[in-house]
């Protein structure tokens, strides 16, 4: 450490020992002289107390600049008059300290205000809250959602909904729900999405919500103007033919019923009639059976959730379908991890998805020597059961995978279109999910997530 020899403390310190020195030397000394003794004493008691303030002026100093940091005040600031370099060097130190402190928390205080502003002015609701329900911030957009103007704890939120605090407390990280809420004559759709964070050490959940109830009516005018068209395509198909057969029919029938003289029919003729009738009848049958189809497709009742052991469902789906399979020359193999996996599920609604998705998989080759059909179960890394329907068949083209769930839609000449969109909705009523991936000429695979 460099000593500054120009430092009154140094001067101060060199007195006392020259003091202390004579002071010695008059003590030891035989011929005494008490006044001049007692004069040093006093001298040296002088030096130490004009010392002892010297050192506790700097204690001091930097004692009030721990407590400004402590208290976080940094309003305060050191005088750099004094005589000793030194007390201006810590305090000139202790003034730049303080400065660059308040910029940091001007700085601090400018980011604050910043995201303040943005989570205030941003279109989603945000809505976070202590692990004891105390709510920390509440921002315009969830306020105007909730139609509410202040709310300190969130149990103040179930004079909106009780439903709505529920599914706030029970949704963890990642989780989602929608939620449809009533305010009078007005009905919304929120969008709630949770995140649980750690602020401090302690617990927060942050709750994002979004109206989404013009995006949905949106959607649906498009679900109903796609199955307008769906309906009017098929129905005209059917409708076409018979209104022309039926009027040909007619024509005849009043011309017979018109002429002067009664002719019987010919052979020809009547069977012309004969198919005409035929064909009628036909087309008015298939368009029974398309409504029926309808009718199944939009009456999908609850499931009836029990466990299922899945080795068992997957023999069961394989020993049913043994003579196709072998009919067709296709091997079929069942793979589960762990051996033991259980659903929940209405075993009646899931078999008929298995069933639907394993003929689709036997119709799905072309003339090739080596049929495979992997049927496979398994516990995915969230500890979901999932059940995959593989197959080593031709595939499915994008354009078409895109639309493969859409009622009606089918890529065989003799599909309905019916089967994979009504397995999509009994995987959304056992609250799963139904996905596919294919690539042409290596096969596709359909997975179900419970």
């Amino acid at each position: 450490m460099e000593i500054n020899w120009r430092s009154p403390l140094v001067t101060r310190v060199g007195i006392l020992l020259a003091t202390m020195v004579v002071f010695a030397f008059l003590v030891s000394s035989t011929d005494r002289s008490y006044i001049l003794i007692l004069a040093l004493l006093g001298a040296i008691l002088f030096q130490v107390t004009k010392l002892m303030k010297e050192l506790e002026s700097s204690n001091e100093n930097i004692a009030s600049f721990l407590d400004s940091i402590r208290f976080d005040d940094l309003s305060q600031s050191f005088k750099t008059e004094s005589d000793d370099p030194t007390i201006q060097n810590l305090h000139r130190e202790l003034n730049e300290a303080i400065a660059k402190l308040r910029m940091s928390r001007k700085e601090k205080d400018s980011e604050y205000q910043f995201f303040k502003n943005i989570v205030q002015h941003v279109a989603i609701g945000l809505l976070t809250f202590k692990r004891d329900g105390s709510i920390q911030i509440m921002n315009t957009a969830a306020k105007r959602l909730l139609r509410i103007t202040k709310a300190d704890h969130i149990d103040d939120l179930k004079e909106v909904s009780e439903t709505l605090v529920d599914t706030f407390l029970k949704l963890k990280t990642g989780g989602r729900e929608l939620l449809r809420l009533k305010f009078g004559d007005e009905t919304i759709q929120l969008s709630v999405f949770a995140i649980e964070l750690t602020l401090r050490d302690e617990e927060v959940k942050l709750i994002s919500m979004n109206n989404i109830q013009s995006e949905l009516e949106e959607k649906e005018m498009e679900a109903w103007q796609n199955l307008v068209r769906v309906l009017t395509h098929e129905i005209m198909n059917s409708v076409t033919p018979i209104s022309s057969l039926a009027g040909i029919v007619e024509e005849d029938l009043k011309s017979r019923i018109d002429e002067q003289t009664e002719r019987p029919l010919t052979k020809v003729e009547l069977e012309d009639m004969y198919l005409s009738l035929q064909t009628i009848n036909r087309r008015s049958g298939g368009l029974i059976r398309f409504v029926k189809e309808f009718k199944n497709l939009t009456h999908i009742p609850k499931p009836k959730l029990v466990e299922i052991p899945v080795k068992e469902l997957l023999e069961e789906l394989a020993h049913l379908h043994k003579k196709e399979l072998a009919d067709h020359a296709i091997t079929i193999t069942i793979k589960l991890n762990p051996e033991n996996l259980y659903i929940s599920a209405d075993k009646t609604m899931i078999e008929q998805v298995l069933i639907n998705l394993l003929k689709n998989a036997i119709q799905a080759f072309d003339e090739q020597p080596d049929k495979e059909i992997f049927l496979t179960a398994y516990s995915n890394e969230k500890g979901r059961a999932v059940i995959s329907v593989k197959d080593n068949g031709a595939g499915i083209d994008a354009d078409a995978l895109e639309k493969i769930f859409i009622p009606f839609f089918s890529t065989k000449k003799s599909g309905s279109g019916i089967g994979l969109s009504l397995s999509k909705q009994i995987m959304r009523q056992h609250e799963g999910s139904i996905t596919v991936k294919s690539t042409l000429g290596e096969g596709t695979e359909f997975l179900l997530r419970f």
